[in-house]
């Protein structure tokens, strides 16, 4: 297989639905486990970071969800909530390790602070999971248009028209137009899967 096989192959299985990568990792598909740890790596691993944790201990907590992920794969039901279960057990790693770091045999556990952060932790789990559900949505767009949107709004600083229109092969005069179709589409997207 060349190089270019093998990439058009792994951006088929980025696209898979969470079902179909679950259904490939349990025949022993490695392609799909990568894909599945791809879509959603972002995802687990910015919860620890904002819960404060370094990227040391990021990264630990991110090892064992993946684990727990591995894990529990024969036993996920509703893969279309695989991204609102990792979330929680991320959430719930986060917390035992705050436990953890907190718990020394001289000092007591500051119930008032843990409370606080775990309302802080509910908001930021709010936000990344928001943030999953925007990423989502931009995969389920046409390739032109996922390009468009990054293009436009994920780049700093913004590339001008004339350049992105010819990147993408359009008319300079039809960036506006297509733009507009194009955030059209991500807007029903995220309507439609509102978390």
């Amino acid at each position: 297989m060349n190089v270019g096989q093998k990439r058009a192959k792994e951006t088929r299985e980025e696209q898979w639905s969470d079902s179909r990568l679950i259904q490939e990792c349990l025949r022993g598909n490695e392609s799909a486990w990568s894909a599945l740890i791809d879509k959603y790596k972002n995802l687990i691993f910015s919860i620890p970071l904002k819960y404060g944790f370094s990227q040391e201990d990021s990264a630990d907590v991110f090892q064992s969800v993946c684990m727990d992920l591995l894990a529990e794969l024969p036993r996920i039901r509703e893969p279309n909530a695989l991204g609102g279960w990792l979330i929680q057990v991320t959430r719930n790693r986060c917390f035992h390790r705050k436990q953890e770091q907190l718990h020394h045999p001289t000092e007591e556990i500051d119930e008032q602070k843990l409370s606080e952060d775990s309302e802080r932790a509910d908001a930021l789990i709010s936000q990344v999971q928001e943030e999953q559900h925007l990423r989502q949505a931009l995969l389920d767009l046409s390739p032109r248009c996922r390009q468009l949107v990054q293009f436009l709004f994920f780049e700093v600083p913004a590339r001008p028209y004339q350049e992105i229109a010819r990147e993408l092969g359009l008319a300079t005069g039809s960036i506006g137009l297509t733009r507009r179709r194009c955030l059209e589409k991500l807007r029903q997207r995220l309507e439609k899967g509102a978390p």
